[in-house]
């Protein structure tokens, strides 16, 4: 494994991080399982808006294309995943094991917010955190858009994991490159600086991610929350028609749309004129 760079890593996250709206600031929140790090920015009167990234070296930071939009109408709050690359400090003795661990993260962490309910979105991992906590705790989330969730509707295609595989296995700088460059097609539509944040990530002294089978279809079923999913056209992660077929099927209160010309990493730090707009309209709108 190739030696982690801690300063060039958070050289790296500052640098994404000042794509932020100027008014930005860091909040750090204890919970049983550590202290987690939010970028926030955004009235702080407005309605929360949770967002929840990517795995990987992905970080709260991936959110800097979206973030000044959001919040014109929301107070952004973008989560460093515990135990993940970023600034979130995991707790020398407890980490998440379980869905419900991380369901126990979340809700400590809105409670040291201060907040009872929020809207939530998710990328990729992180949207299929945000759609079992949307099942556990439908009284704490008003809203949830999921960015081409991962593991949510349709397993990963062999290929995307066959690909990560050298990346997963001896994490190193040119390996998650290489990865990125296969998925995205010549890392198209990915910001240098985006990119030099993954490559920096490689190596981070992260817990072993919480993962799991898809929820059950009568969980889904009875889903309550509307929900805007949004699934990337060149996806490789998955087959973005088979995701958006079983969503369809399975979520009551559901608007789902493909979004064209963009692949799985390219969202949300890619900043299409559609995906605003959509992403606007959804949260603008009351729910009953």
């Amino acid at each position: 494994m190739g030696r982690y760079d801690g300063d060039a890593f958070q050289a790296a996250y500052d640098k994404v991080l000042s794509k932020w709206p100027a008014d930005r600031e860091a909040l750090r929140v204890p919970t049983p399982f550590g202290t987690t790090h939010v970028n926030a920015c955004g009235p702080a009167d407005a309605p929360p808006l949770v967002l929840l990234p990517g795995g990987g070296g992905a970080t709260s930071t991936s959110w800097y294309a979206q973030a000044a939009h959001l919040a014109r109408t929301h107070r952004v709050l973008a989560v460093d995943l515990i135990g993940a690359p970023g600034r979130s400090e995991p707790a020398a003795d407890r980490h998440p094991r379980t869905v419900a661990d991380l369901a126990a993260w979340l809700d400590a962490l809105l409670d040291g917010l201060g907040v009872t309910e929020a809207d939530f979105g998710g990328h990729s991992y992180g949207a299929w955190i945000a759609l079992h906590h949307a099942v556990r705790a439908p009284d704490r989330m008003r809203r949830l858009f999921l960015l081409d969730p991962t593991q949510c509707f349709a397993g990963f295609k062999a290929a995307y994991l066959l690909h990560a595989l050298p990346m997963l296995l001896r994490p190193t700088p040119a390996r998650v490159r290489a990865f990125l460059d296969w998925e995205t097609g010549g890392a198209a539509g990915l910001d240098p600086d985006w990119l030099r944040l993954q490559e920096a990530a490689a190596g981070f002294p992260a817990a072993r991610p919480v993962t799991g089978p898809r929820l059950a279809p009568d969980a889904l079923r009875v889903l309550n929350t509307p929900v805007l999913l949004l699934v990337a056209a060149n996806s490789i992660a998955h087959d973005p028609y088979k995701v958006t077929a079983r969503a369809g099927e399975l979520l009551p209160r559901a608007e789902i749309d493909v979004v064209p010309g963009v692949s799985h990493h390219a969202l949300p730090q890619s900043a299409p004129p559609e995906l605003a707009r959509r992403l606007s309209e959804f949260l603008g709108e009351r729910p009953e």
